[in-house]
């Protein structure tokens, strides 16, 4: 005979087994129909391939003012400049980084083949990029650690030449990926690379017409322009090398694309030199995320729709399957708004100018 007990224990068993295999036919059932198609009918790949990049922009824009003031640090003697330009990127550089992270993770997700063939093809250029990263990063912390005339005198030269040397390596990047060049270094990835320097330069002044007053406004403020006519040659002088040296471009130099490209690239590079005239930093902060987010779309507008192209690989060809895909895309959506938000919130708290005497991180 059978104890009432042992009875309910059953049915109680009987009823867990079934909601939980209900549950496992529930979540099959939504993975399912994750892998039948896109998410909503979106153009996924597209979108993933444009964000992709976009997250790049984001980054050089965003660190890329921070490595404008270590190339204008480089110009200063004084002490107390020094210290207020170190003061004025404290709160933001690492922060910014985030999107180097954010940039390799998304191409590793969405596009893990093309992901390992550029880390691997360009294996001393990664860890290159990542010595000056470290090195820039490094600088200011020792900096400040001694107040020793030789030893802040070796240390800020440290803090210029990762500043420096960090841009030109990933212009230089940029450069290899779009052209499919193996080798460390070409001469028109070479060109890029200066050319992000020069931008980075322009972004940095900009940056410190809103953080710095009085006469160290003026004076770093006036590299601004110069960097920026740089910028814009150097610009010129890469386009026209590819136009006449890679036939397979000519077509996608000349599309409508492209062109519009250029052509925004001058008015936004006028725009910047007149609010930089007029004191208008934050136009002319705009102005540098225009230029920035313009030259990584050149970039991605030439390459499409070819994402590796010494594997010859294509958009199509190198992008994850649905599920994971469309299960990113969700996690992207819910993400991506708080890491925003948290900038937002960053540069708010840290927005006004960097008094006289303030050091470095609030010191």
């Amino acid at each position: 005979m059978t104890e009432p007990g042992a009875t309910v224990g059953f049915a109680a068993g009987a009823t867990g087994r079934e909601a939980a295999a209900t549950l496992e036919a529930g979540f099959a059932l939504q993975a399912g129909g994750l892998a039948d198609g896109p998410l909503l009918g979106l153009p996924l790949t597209e979108l993933w391939y444009g964000l992709v990049f976009f997250i790049l922009g984001t980054f050089l824009f965003l660190d890329g003012f921070d490595f404008g003031v270590g190339a204008i640090f480089v110009t200063r003697s004084e002490e107390s400049a020094r210290e207020q330009l170190l003061a004025a990127i404290g709160p933001f550089w690492d922060g910014n980084e985030v999107w180097l992270v954010v940039f390799g993770g998304a191409l590793f997700a969405a596009f893990p083949a093309v992901y390992a063939n550029l880390f691997s093809r360009h294996y001393l250029l990664m860890f290159a990029i990542l010595g000056a990263l470290i090195v820039r990063g490094l600088a200011p912390e020792m900096y400040e650690q001694r107040h020793d005339e030789t030893w802040q005198r070796w240390w800020g030269r440290a803090f210029v030449v990762g500043s420096v040397a960090a841009p030109l390596l990933l212009g230089i990047f940029a450069g290899n990926w779009l052209l499919g060049s193996t080798a460390l270094v070409s001469l028109p990835s070479l060109v890029v690379g200066v050319a992000l320097v020069a931008l980075s330069t322009a972004g940095g002044a900009a940056f410190l017409g809103l953080k710095t007053r009085g006469r160290l406004q003026q004076e770093t403020a006036a590299y601004g322009p110069k960097a920026l006519v740089a910028y814009l040659a150097l610009v010129v002088v890469a386009v026209g090398y590819l136009f006449a040296t890679r036939p397979d471009l000519r077509g996608d130099l000349l599309s409508p694309i492209a062109l519009g490209l250029v052509g925004a690239s001058a008015v936004l590079g006028a725009g910047y030199v007149v609010a930089m005239r007029r004191e208008s930093y934050v136009g002319a902060l705009a102005a540098t995320a225009g230029l920035t987010y313009g030259l990584v779309a050149l970039v991605a507008a030439l390459l499409y729709p070819v994402i590796d192209p010494v594997a010859g690989l294509t958009v199509a060809d190198a992008i994850v399957s649905t599920l994971p895909l469309n299960l990113m895309s969700i996690g992207a959506a819910l993400l991506l708004p708080l890491i925003f938000a948290y900038f937002v919130v960053l540069y708010a708290a840290f927005w006004g100018p960097v008094e006289e005497g303030e050091g470095y991180a609030g010191e």
